[in-house]
């Protein structure tokens, strides 16, 4: 949370007679508002109230601060010299940046005469005529970049130097399109990419080989076409799915590229800008001057500056006109005006705000905006933005005349380093000033900002890793056992030809027969593998995407369905996955009864008759006074609840906002964490409306009178930190007129959480078993406390807090000293709050659902530890009387050796740990460390970065081989999400980047159970089956040419050729065979009633090599069966005969063992096994060449057909049948 706070003065800034560059960053920051709690220091000495919240709520601003000059740089610097001084000043925030590239370097190196600092002597070298000197500022990196040619700035400027921002005007160095680009490939890339991947696999190389060796006379078999043609299909069909999920992408990326903006265009803003420039050059020159002949003091200086600054003010604005402009189109420099609940398309320094409140053509004093960065960094407390005091006073027309220069583009989206020049005024720019691509704005009125970075140099983008091709699990094992069908066939062909040379040795060269050998065998590594696996994915995504329990799927990998099925860890984000970051207060606890859901109208009632008679007393007397009308019996009561809303209405840092929708005015609430808005939201509800709010006063009204009721002045805000825990303020209640009394006492209001709060307030017996109940419900504990202090105690406090604000040494220290000593101590306990952060529809079931299913879930989030456990408890990802054990604010690696023992020793528990003490175990125990966690049930990382995600998932994916999915919805998801082998976003209210970047993409968390528990498991059982199945009709038919081979003297020669071998594979069993993709051995209510049947898959009771030598098994066993039953029975000598009978007998095996396999018929399935064998009786008649047609309408034929396939069949079918009877597969005894 922020404290309220005074503005920087407009003129805080302003430029002296000295040059520009020897201005400090450190030194020229007055009174940040939004560093309350660190100490500036200034050559390593804090200074004296900077940063304080003050004691009287005034502050100590020191309007001018100077450092002394830089040392002399002797000689020249080259290049390589100039970056490492940038990086050196961006680490060190020195004042670089303050350089505005229009100052003479001679001039700028004169001595400061401002007596707040030492003065430093030039070094005689300077000093010398003639002699150059090289400023190590980034504004003269920049202006010896200007002169350079425009080839070599866009080589090293726009990527890895500083830039100098003119707003509004068209820049001179070239920077990256603002686009966003989720496609893994381009044009020219897209086709060596694909065919690299696509050979990389053991099964398409080996065909590529087998295809090129129909080019040599010796080796060919039959046409070139047979084994080129079946190849060129499957790399077809492969190309094509990658080429349209691409496109798909693109698609996806366009839309969003088109969103469009508010862009200012300024008329005539270059003429302007030059004229300034010009105007500001002659202005420092003659002050520099006047510097050496006057000796007039600092005060007057600054006097003349602000005058002169508030004159230029007042000069004629260069008109604008608003244009609208896709994201795509927005360039560096441009001046974009966005409103309340807009994305920010690029990285923005704020310049201008102006509120609904007042009228536009006036300035906002103020310059503050609320913005939300949980799509950015994962952090849901809503982040407070300052428009600079120098663009914030100056008319919107003449925002064309201020140039940025801001730092590099990095990763980091907590530092920035920059400044901001507008005539004679240089200030600097901070993280305070700026908004990152990504984050939404959440005040209400206008917001005008430049924008410094785009494109791929955004914070987000630099933060998200490249995407990448992903082959799912399925497709590395099929690859290994083809290269073990490979190495049989291999060794078949040695055999043959060992047998052959021994048996009939003749002159012939044996390797040329192995090589005949092996391309012949080479339908044991099936081509039609690869094509029935894409094909059937692409089946599944459909299914996924028309299923209308999960409406609004989309699947943008179509290549790893199967992966759904074997999931063993799932990391997720919180805030808008788990989460709706919308939060309620549930809950209120007053000592001796509790209030949530229906008991509210009793809370309601108090608070009306406590404060229905205010209209026109206030203070706390005129409360009392009211309450004291009611029953005696309810009195007490009656006394705490009122005291607790008013304390929850008071101790807070929000400020109302009245904004117009549909034409009537709507009160809206802005602060900086959702938990404060939601308890005031509730105090509205109950009957006490927050109407005025600024950094002085406050004023209460209530909700059932419409009258204002209780006015406060603000004495002290002491906010919110993540070490405190707590946030307090002091007030005290003022009359109508806002008038006060020196004699009324003062009020000290406290809440914070009950780990901090329990030994502030006073003794009671109540406090411990009340937190640890609204803990275990999941609700947000706040313990709320208050102290009257008399007219003396608050006088005393102040004069020592002030004290210690101005010390030199530990100032922090001392002023949480005395607040402890003075306020923070026999708190009066008015109650607990409990403040539930809404989940997601359906969440609390779909972990459970998961965690039975075997699935580790792993919550990874940018949100603060109390937030994250919190949620972890609400939403059932960790058990109510599971143990968490604690990692949190390691500093040095051997704190960690004590935490991993434990975790070594206690598997069941679940591990929370923040983002430093991440780090540090990464760094220093990375192996320990996730050698322990993987075994826990559940791991919550706070405070985690975007990259730090990225990186547990390929810490676990690479440590454990395991399939790993990550979901998230928000831009801070994205590098996670790609690292993940299955990545699924979620399309959040503020954008669809994890959307666009993911594999799939859903609308809600629960959706994520069925696209696992039903599509995941189905699409792995299914290509198991089928590519099985595959491999056996290959070997099957390998087989029968083994056989032929030997019986046939060792001859190479075809057993079936040609149309044969091609029809075999397609027409003939192809439409069966893919029909298995239609399977299910289970109803979809049974696969989430049983979700231990998911967790049966990492077993791989579907695929294993025992399944695998099995099918082999069976096609050696139905291979010899048919070919030797039709040699027996039709013999050799008649070659036609022989494969007419072994062939049909073949299809006919084939299409029964089709339907063996199948658990749950379709009509599809029925249809392709009557429709396939109406084609191959039907196409019979033309196949004269092959078969000897006469023979095929004679009774032998048949019952010969009709013996083989009986022998062939049989004994795997009765196989079949005792297997599961004997040893029934889970799915049977379900359905049981």
């Amino acid at each position: 949370m922020s404290k309220y706070h005074a503005p920087r003065s407009s003129h805080a800034f302003e430029d002296d007679d000295d040059s520009d560059q020897d201005l400090a960053l450190d030194e020229l920051d007055t009174f940040s508002p939004l560093d309350t709690g660190s100490s500036r220091r200034t050559n390593g000495q804090p200074i004296p109230g900077h940063g304080s919240t003050g004691a009287l709520g005034g502050h100590l601003e020191l309007q001018r601060l100077r450092r002394s000059i830089y040392h002399s740089v002797r000689g020249r610097r080259s290049e390589d010299s100039h970056h490492e001084d940038i990086r050196d000043l961006h680490s060190e925030d020195t004042a670089g940046l303050l350089e505005n590239g229009e100052i003479d370097r001679e001039t700028s190196m004169e001595e400061d005469s401002g007596p707040l600092l030492a003065k430093k002597r030039r070094s005689a070298t300077a000093s010398k005529p003639g002699h150059k000197r090289n400023v190590s500022s980034i504004g003269n990196i920049w202006t010896k970049m200007r002169s350079t040619p425009q080839s070599q700035i866009a080589d090293d400027f726009e990527h890895s130097k500083a830039r100098g921002i003119v707003v509004g005007n068209r820049q001179k160095a070239r920077y990256p399109p603002n686009i966003i680009s989720n496609a893994k490939y381009t044009p020219w890339s897209f086709l060596p990419r694909t065919l690299y991947h696509e050979f990389s696999f053991f099964l398409n190389l080996y065909f590529l080989l087998v295809a090129l060796s129909q080019i040599i006379p010796a080796l060919r078999i039959g046409y070139l076409s047979t084994y080129v043609a079946p190849l060129a299909f499957v790399l077809c069909v492969t190309l094509g799915k990658e080429a349209l999920d691409d496109l798909t992408r693109r698609r996806r990326d366009a839309e969003a590229n088109s969103e469009r903006y508010t862009v200012i265009a300024f008329e005539n803003g270059a003429t302007s800008k030059n004229k300034t420039s010009k105007t500001s050059k002659k202005s420092s020159t003659n002050g520099r001057c006047h510097q050496r002949v006057a000796s007039a003091s600092r005060l007057n200086n600054i006097a003349e500056e602000e005058e002169q600054t508030q004159n230029s003010n007042r000069h004629a604005a260069a008109p604008v006109q608003e244009l609208t402009r896709m994201s795509r189109d927005i360039k560096v420099g441009d001046v974009l005006k966005l409103g309340k609940d807009q994305r920010v398309p690029a990285d923005l320094v704020i310049l201008k705000t102006i509120s609904t409140d007042i009228d536009e053509t006036k300035p906002d004093d103020t310059g503050e905006v609320f913005i939300r960065t949980d799509q950015l960094d994962g952090e849901t407390d809503w982040k407070l933005r300052l428009a600079s005091s120098v663009s914030q006073t100056a008319p919107l027309g003449r925002l064309s005349d201020v140039t940025i220069n801001a730092g590099m583009p990095e990763k980091n989206v907590n530092e920035f380093v920059g400044s901001m020049t507008m005539g004679n005024n240089s200030i600097p720019l901070t993280i305070d000033n700026t908004a990152w691509a990504n984050t939404v704005i959440a005040s209400g009125g206008a917001v005008y900002a430049v924008v410094v970075y785009t494109g791929l140099q955004t914070r987000q983008a630099m933060s998200t890793s490249a995407s990448r091709s992903k082959t799912g699990l399925l497709e590395y094992e099929l690859n290994a056992l083809t290269k073990i069908l490979c190495a049989l066939t291999l060794f078949l062909s040695v055999v043959l030809i060992a047998i052959e040379q021994i048996e009939y040795p003749d002159d012939r060269r044996w390797y040329i027969g192995v090589m005949r050998y092996l391309i012949l065998f080479s339908t044991i590594v099936p081509i039609s593998l690869r094509v029935n696996l894409d094909l059937g994915k692409s089946v599944y995504a459909w299914f996924i995407q028309k299923d209308k329990d999960i409406p609004e799927t989309i699947v943008r990998t179509s290549t790893i369905p199967e992966d759904l099925g074997r999931i063993e860890y799932l990391l997720s984000d919180k805030t808008g996955t788990l989460t709706q970051n919308d939060m309620q207060l549930r809950k209120i606890h007053v000592g001796t009864v509790s209030y949530a859901n229906e008991a509210m109208s009793e809370v309601v009632s108090y608070v009306r008759q406590g404060f229905s008679a205010l209209s026109t007393a206030y203070g706390e007397g005129g409360v009392k006074e009211a309450v004291a009308g009611t029953t005696r019996s309810r009195r007490e009561i009656g006394f705490r609840v009122k005291d607790l809303v008013l304390t929850l209405a008071l101790c807070h840092n929000v400020t109302p906002s009245t904004e117009t929708e549909n034409g009537k005015p709507v009160t809206t609430y802005q602060a900086s964490s959702p938990d404060e808005i939601a308890i005031v939201r509730w105090t509205e509800s109950v009957g006490l409306r927050l109407i005025q709010r600024d950094r002085k006063q406050m004023t209460l009204e209530s909700t059932h009178t419409g009258h204002a009721i209780i006015r406060v002045k603000i004495l002290n805000v002491f906010p919110f930190t993540s070490e405190g825990k707590r946030m307090g303020i002091i007030l005290r209640f003022t009359n109508s007129d806002g008038t006060e009394n020196d004699d009324d006492p003062v009020w000290f209001y406290q809440k914070g959480a009950d780990t901090v709060m329990s030994p502030i307030v006073a003794a009671n017996d109540w406090l411990d078993e009340e937190t640890a109940n609204m803990a275990r419900e999941g609700l947000r504990t706040l313990v709320v406390g208050r102290k009257k202090l008399s007219p003396k105690q608050y006088a005393d406090f102040a004069t020592q807090y002030k004290d210690a604000s101005l010390s030199l040494q530990n100032r922090d220290a001392n002023m949480s000293r005395i607040v402890a000593t003075h306020l923070e101590s026999d708190l009066e306990l008015l109650g607990v709050t409990g403040v539930e952060d809404k989940l997601q529809h359906d969440v609390k079931p779909s972990l459970e659902l998961l965690r039975n299913a075997g699935v580790k879930i792993w919550m990874l989030t940018g949100d603060k530890v109390e937030t994250a456990r919190c949620v972890a408890v609400s939403s059932r990802l960790v058990g109510r009387s599971q143990y968490i054990h604690s990692i949190t604010k390691l500093s040095h690696k051997a704190q960690a050796g004590p935490a991993l023992d434990f975790l070594t020793t206690n598997p069941t528990c679940c591990l929370l740990i923040d983002g430093e003490s991440l780090a540090i175990m990464l760094a220093h125990h990375r192996t320990a460390f996730i050698t322990a966690v993987v075994r826990l049930p559940a791991v919550i990382a706070c405070r985690c970065s975007p990259t730090q995600k990225a990186d547990v998932a390929i810490l676990i994916r690479t440590h454990t081989r395991a399939r790993i999915c990550c979901i998230g919805d928000g831009g801070n998801d994205v590098s996670m999400i790609q690292a993940a082998d299955v990545g699924i976003g979620i399309v959040g209210k503020e954008g669809r980047q994890a959307s666009l970047a993911a594999d799939f993409s859903i609308t809600q968390f629960c959706h994520l159970t069925k696209l696992l528990m039903w599509h995941g498991r189905n699409s792995y059982k299914r290509s198991a089956k089928l590519a099985q199945f595959v491999i056996h009709r290959g070997l099957i038919i390998s087989v029968a040419q083994t056989v032929f081979s030997v019986s046939s003297r060792f001859e190479p020669v075809a057993l079936y050729r040609d149309w044969l071998l091609v029809g075999y594979a397609t027409v003939y069993t192809m439409m069966p065979v893919f029909s298995l993709v239609l399977d299910t051995d289970i109803p979809v209510q049974l696969a989430h009633l049983y979700p231990e049947l998911y967790a049966e898959l990492g077993t791989l009771r579907s695929l294993s090599y025992r399944t695998f030598f099995i099918w082999v098994a069976i096609s050696l066993y139905q291979g010899c069966a048919i070919q030797l039953g039709a040699q027996l029975l039709v013999g050799l000598d008649n070659f036609q005969r022989m494969v007419s009978v072994s062939f049909t007998a073949l299809i006919i095996n084939e299409l029964v063992m089709v339907a063996a396999e199948i658990t749950t018929w379709h009509w599809i399935m029925a249809t392709s096994l009557v429709a396939t064998a109406a084609i191959y009786f039907g196409s019979i008649a033309g196949l004269g060449g092959y078969f000897d047609l006469g023979y095929i309408l004679t009774p032998g034929f048949w019952w010969r057909v009709a013996v083989v396939d009986v022998v062939s069949l049989g004994p795997v079918w009765a196989g079949k049948v005792v297997g599961r009877r004997v040893r029934p597969p889970s799915y049977r005894r379900v359905q049981s």
